[in-house]
C-alpha cells in the first residue's frame, strides 16, 4: 500500500475474529492501486479451506469498502467496481458489488453477499441469480470471493461482556440492532470469544448521526444488565470520526486500547 502512495492509518487484527482491518487513506487513483495491491497479497497468501473464525466471512479478501473523504459517493463508487473488475480478471476471483457500488438491488446490503459465508458459498452461486458481477462463476478455492462497494463511514464497535454467555450476548444483539426493533442504522452480532472466554456483542454503526455511538453503547449496557450482564469494556475497531467519540460518558465502560491515530479529523467527512 505505501509503494502504492497510500497512507496506512491504522491496522486492526483480532484473534478471535481471525481478522485483519487494513484503514488507508488517498487520492481515489491512489487508493485504488493500494486497495488492489492489497488484495493480491491476500489471495496469494491466505487458505480459507485452513481458516476458521467467530466473523462472518466469504474470502480472502473478505470486503473492501471505498468510503469518499471529502469527495463523491459517485467517484468512489466508479473506483470500487474498477478495483473490483481488476481482481476479478487478475486472479480469477469473483467479485461482487455493494452498497453505493451495486449493481443489483438484491446485493445492496453487505449481509446479503456474505449469507452462508465460504463454505456455503459455492452451493449459493450456483443459482443464476446469485451469480457474481465481476470474475468466474464459482468461488476460488483458496480465496472465495470478495465483496467491493462504496459507502458512508461506518464504525465497527464491540462490546465485551463480564460473562461467557453467547446466548445472553445474542438476545443483546437482536435487542439492539434495527432489524430486531432496536436502534436505527445499527446492526449487531453475539458473538463468543474463545480465548477469553467472553462474548461480544460485535455492531456495525451505519451512520453515526442518526444513531451516535454513546447511544448505541448505553442500549447494549442497559440490555446487558436486564440480563444479569454488564459490559466490561468497548473496542473501536478501525477508524471513526473524531466527532463521533467526543465527550465519551463517565458512567459507560471505558474504550480499550483507543489510539489517536484512529480518531479522523471530522472535517474529513463534512461532504459525505
Amino acid at each position: 500500500m505505501k509503494e502504492a502512495g497510500a497512507e496506512l492509518v491504522d491496522v486492526h487484527s483480532d484473534v478471535d475474529h481471525h481478522r485483519s482491518v487494513f484503514t488507508f487513506l488517498g487520492a481515489g487513483d491512489v487508493v485504488e492501486r493500494a486497495a488492489l495491491a492489497l488484495g493480491v497479497v491476500a489471495v496469494a497468501r491466505i487458505d480459507l479451506r485452513r481458516h476458521a473464525g467467530v466473523h462472518p466471512r466469504v474470502g480472502a479478501v473478505d470486503v473492501v469498502p471505498f468510503v469518499p473523504l471529502r469527495g463523491s459517493t459517485m467517484a468512489a463508487a466508479a473506483a470500487a467496481r474498477r478495483m473490483g473488475a481488476a481482481l476479478a480478471a487478475a486472479h480469477a476471483v469473483p467479485v461482487f458489488f455493494y452498497g453505493e457500488a451495486a449493481l443489483r438491488p438484491a446485493w445492496r446490503e453487505l449481509p446479503a453477499a456474505r449469507r452462508g459465508g465460504f463454505e456455503r458459498l459455492a452451493e449459493r452461486m450456483r443459482d443464476p441469480d446469485r451469480a457474481p458481477d465481476a470474475g468466474p462463476p464459482a468461488p476460488h478455492p483458496t480465496a472465495g470471493a470478495t465483496i467491493v462497494g462504496a459507502r458512508g463511514p461506518l464504525i465497527a464497535f464491540n462490546a465485551v461482556l463480564d460473562a461467557g454467555d453467547v446466548a445472553l450476548a445474542r438476545a443483546v444483539a437482536s435487542a439492539v440492532r434495527e432489524t430486531g426493533g432496536g436502534l436505527p442504522r445499527v446492526r449487531a452480532l453475539g458473538l463468543f470469544l474463545p480465548s477469553r472466554g467472553l462474548a461480544q456483542v460485535a455492531m456495525n454503526l451505519l451512520d453515526y448521526r442518526v444513531t451516535p455511538l454513546a447511544v448505541a453503547a448505553a442500549r447494549v449496557s442497559a440490555e446487558a444488565r436486564r440480563r444479569g450482564a454488564a459490559v466490561r469494556e468497548f473496542e473501536l475497531v478501525g477508524c471513526a470520526p473524531a466527532a463521533a467519540l467526543a465527550s465519551w460518558p463517565a458512567d459507560l465502560a471505558p474504550i480499550a486500547g483507543l489510539r489517536p491515530a484512529q480518531l479522523l479529523p471530522s472535517e474529513l467527512f463534512g461532504a459525505c
